[in-house]
């Protein structure tokens, strides 16, 4: 039987963890069980991306339906974790309709507009974290897996245990996140596989 699980990482080109999501996809692939890797940038670039009005709530209304269909998720933390702030500019939850803009997704030269919602509502108790708030991408993430009781699994982009790079709303991962990162009998740094199907009861 597959195994469905999210990944959530830091993507930026220059100083992200985008390393550690590709070699989980190399492993996947070369495994005789089958798990079936989802990621933040894969739901991006798929169709709702696409949509010209795509905004902050749409993407995260979506990374909800990907993270419920998954049964586990895993939070890759690099050193710049904890300062990224992207997806938390949303100010409807502040503001009125009709003095609520936000800029659709990946069109900043474009200007503003005004907020899709001009109503909002509560989320019914033990349905989705709501999409439209003030967290980063990273943080609904980790909230809607915490609040879904998905398995979550978190790893450092390093050789070594690094709780100093979590963001605070993970602290409590502290002693069961693991580096993702070991060193094989030829010195060269691979991924620790073992540890990772261990976690994942592969």
């Amino acid at each position: 039987m597959s195994k469905r699980v999210y990944i959530s990482a830091d993507y930026d080109p220059d100083s992200g963890d985008r390393n550690v999501v590709n070699e989980l996809y190399k492993w996947s692939a070369s495994q005789r069980y089958s798990i079936e890797f989802t990621d933040m940038a894969k739901v991006v670039s798929g169709s709702i991306a696409n949509d010209p009005d795509c905004r902050i709530c749409d993407l995260k209304a979506e990374f909800n339906t990907q993270i419920n269909l998954s049964s586990a998720v895993i939070f890759v933390v690099g050193d710049k974790t904890a300062s990224r702030t992207a997806g938390s500019k949303c100010e409807r939850l502040n503001k009125q309709w009709l003095y609520c803009r936000c800029t659709p997704y990946k069109q900043n030269a474009n200007g503003t507009k005004s907020c899709k919602h001009r109503i909002t509502y509560d989320m019914p108790e033990g349905g989705d974290v709501g999409n439209i708030n003030t967290y980063s991408y990273l943080r609904h993430e980790f909230e809607q897996a915490k609040k879904k009781g998905k398995k979550i699994i978190v790893i450092y982009n390093s050789l070594y245990k690094q709780p100093q790079w979590l963001p605070w709303y993970m602290s409590d991962y502290k002693d069961e996140a693991f580096a993702f990162w070991k060193t094989n009998a030829y010195g060269s740094r691979v991924g620790n596989y073992a540890l990772i199907k261990e976690a994942l009861d592969a």
